[in-house]
């Protein structure tokens, strides 16, 4: 007899029976039907706490079944509170001609514990993994887009597949960023056949984490992680959080089996597998490039030659085919259809500077995000490819051929001051590219300031800018005048209402890696004219108003990601009929952090400069020291918007 039922029969009889206790039957009667696993009301309540998803159980179970045999499975529990925990709940699973997917699966149930949509594997969409900016690649992925009705609901996701490719084994990332917390999270490695592998554990020290590590198996699990919240200014989260690396020391990558326990293996395995052969040129191409450099034996000289001839006669496209995506089209082809990716772009270079006798060598590096490959763990490691050229006094020069304008031997933020893996035909080598730090990102501003009588300003400004802060605006070159208006109006002096550029005239020096910008400048009712009282910003053009967030019990250390060096240097011409009287005093700032100063200079009655001298320093501190940061940079805000009043002189009329 249904339980509801019995109860209403009932209740004369059973005059002890409160409503509300027959509400609470009804309630559970009816969660019969549903599944309590996934009840929102199940989770901890110090888990729901700063999260915009719950992990509930997020397992990973691979099984090495010979050098070129692995299955992986995946099953993935979570649920979302809000539309910001979406991103972590992707469906969704990649595959390519080396890789089977044999089983794929979703439900959604709501916050009851009731199913609400289920997808079978027919039900996914089946698309390919790469943009429109990629030429072919075999790369896919099958996925669902699913739209939330309401909030908190939990997905259960499971996949498998099989792959021959056993070079890339995923690694365990058992909280993947911030805001979300985590129930329960497993990863188990089975090696059945006690392949020789390495493994990597790193941020494990104050983790509820259980491991199990024999020559067999590898068995890792997380349970109960309260959230992390994100907090401004601070290290990548990955750098915070745990996780487990694994390579095989024997292994197959699309058909090419490989073996290595180090860095210099490794790179003569890429070297010999993957490059050997890709960089012949035609006789023809080959007699060009010759041409082109027979007047010059500096072989820096040449390089740069050559390279400048690679960026015209080149573009971008991906292009992910060929042994996992880590081959490079050969030269040939990439000097015949005139495209490629970096790979292909890299290994083009290689081949013409070969042509020169030039030396260089193919890299393999972290790009956009600084990080480094992991110098001290070998395995299929990196995004990006650049070219090393080596010089005698360890100077070495690197390319980044993926790009049609940067100059030569500039690398900028994209790919700067990160360890990377040189191949050589020896095998590969650590190396770190060049830091452009602190002083080295100078900017110089020089203005001739006239302040109106109205209030008006005019001005003719010149920056020049160095080493980072060119990498952040060289690209100003090829925007229209239209465009670079809009640019200085919204971006770089968006605090200057009614501003209006007369002229632009930029200049971009790629030998000496300088970029000028000369402008013509004039701000309506810049200052604020009371009678007799003149009231205006000193600072026209370059106002430092950041200020970092406030933190009352601060968690994560401080991270300053760039340092950079500013100086201002403006001559000011005061209104006709004002007199200058007195200048504030010279005003100074100095910490571990970076330093500021700033002072005033009299010309005449009328004339004053203006000086500016502020230095970043970019760097990572402990959590204690991000108030005292804060309290340095309020200290800057507040100098910057320094305002000075001056007067009419008053006529004595006696």
């Amino acid at each position: 007899m249904n339980i509801v039922f019995y109860i209403f029969v009932h209740m004369k009889k059973s005059l002890s029976l409160t409503l509300p206790f027959f509400f609470l039957l009804f309630f559970v009667s009816k969660q019969q039907s549903q599944n309590l696993n996934y009840n929102v009301f199940n989770i901890p309540q110090e888990l729901k706490e700063d999260t915009n998803a719950v992990v509930r159980d997020n397992s990973i179970e691979i099984t090495i079944e010979d050098l070129d045999k692995m299955v992986v499975r995946k099953r993935k529990v979570i649920t979302v509170l809000n539309k910001l925990g979406n991103v972590d709940a992707k469906i969704g699973e990649s595959y390519d001609n080396d890789t089977k997917i044999t089983e794929l699966s979703a439900y959604i149930y709501d916050s009851f514990g009731k199913e609400i949509k289920k997808y079978k594997e027919r039900d996914f969409l089946d698309v390919s993994a790469v943009d429109g900016g990629t030429l072919y690649s075999d790369a896919r992925v099958k996925y669902v887009e699913y739209t939330p009705i309401s909030y908190p609901y939990t997905l259960v996701f499971t996949s498998e597949y099989k792959t021959s490719t056993t070079g890339f084994i995923p690694w365990w990332y058992p909280v993947n960023g911030y805001y979300i917390s985590v129930e329960k999270s497993s990863y188990t490695l089975h090696n059945p056949k006690a392949i020789p592998w390495r493994i990597k554990n790193t941020n494990f020290k104050g983790f509820n984490i259980q491991k199990e590590e024999t020559a067999t198996k590898i068995s890792y699990q997380l349970e109960k992680q309260k959230a992390y919240v994100y907090e401004r200014n601070t290290i990548a989260y990955r750098d915070l959080l745990p996780k487990a690396i694994v390579a095989l020391d024997n292994f197959q990558l699309k058909g090419v089996t490989g073996n290595y326990t180090n860095w210099k293996d490794f790179g003569l395995w890429m070297y010999n597998k993957l490059l050997m052969g890709r960089d012949q040129l035609d006789e023809a191409t080959i007699a060009k490039v010759k041409a082109l450099v027979k007047d010059e034996s500096d072989p820096i000289k040449r390089a740069k030659i050559v390279y400048e001839y690679m960026q015209n006669k080149t573009r971008y496209i991906g292009v992910q085919v060929g042994i996992g995506g880590w081959e490079p089209i050969a030269a040939n082809k990439v000097d015949a259809v005139g495209y490629g990716d970096c790979k292909g772009l890299t290994n083009y270079t290689k081949a013409l500077l070969n042509a020169v006798n030039v030396t260089s060598y193919y890299t393999v590096v972290y790009a956009n995000e600084k990080r480094d490959i992991d110098k001290d763990f070998s395995s299929i490691q990196g995004n990006h490819i650049i070219l090393n050229l080596p010089n005698k006094n360890g100077d070495d020069i690197w390319l980044e051929c993926t790009s049609q304008t940067t100059p030569f031997g500039f690398l900028g933020s994209f790919t700067h001051d990160r360890n990377v893996l040189v191949i050589t035909p020896e095998g590969g080598i650590i190396k770190k590219t060049p830091a452009y730090k602190d002083e080295i990102n100078l900017q110089n501003s020089t203005a001739k300031i006239q302040l109106l009588e109205n209030g008006d300003v005019k001005a003719s400004l010149k920056r020049i800018s160095k080493g980072l802060q060119y990498d952040d605006k060289f690209y100003l070159e090829n925007k229209t005048k239209k465009e670079l208006i809009k640019n200085y109006k919204s971006n770089v002096w968006d605090y200057n209402n009614n501003l209006e550029i007369t002229d632009v005239n930029l200049q971009n020096d790629k030998e000496n890696v300088v970029f000028t910008e000369e402008l013509e400048v004039a701000v309506k009712n810049y200052a604020t004219v009371n009678k007799d009282e003149f009231l205006f910003r000193v600072n026209v053009f370059n106002k430092e108003n950041y200020i970092p967030k406030r933190y009352r019990n601060r968690k994560l250390p401080l991270h300053i990601k760039k340092g950079y060096k500013d100086v201002d240097e403006f001559e000011i011409k005061l209104p006709k009929g004002y007199v200058l009287d007195v200048l504030p005093p010279q005003k100074e700032l100095k910490t571990k952090f970076g330093s500021y100063k700033v002072n005033f200079i009299k010309i005449d009655d009328n004339t004053f400069t203006y000086k500016k001298n502020i230095l970043i320093k970019e760097g990572v501190y402990p959590k204690e020291d991000y108030n005292t940061y804060r309290s340095f940079r309020r200290g800057i805000a507040k100098l910057d918007n320094l305002r000075i009043a001056i007067n009419k002189p008053q006529i004595n009329n006696k």
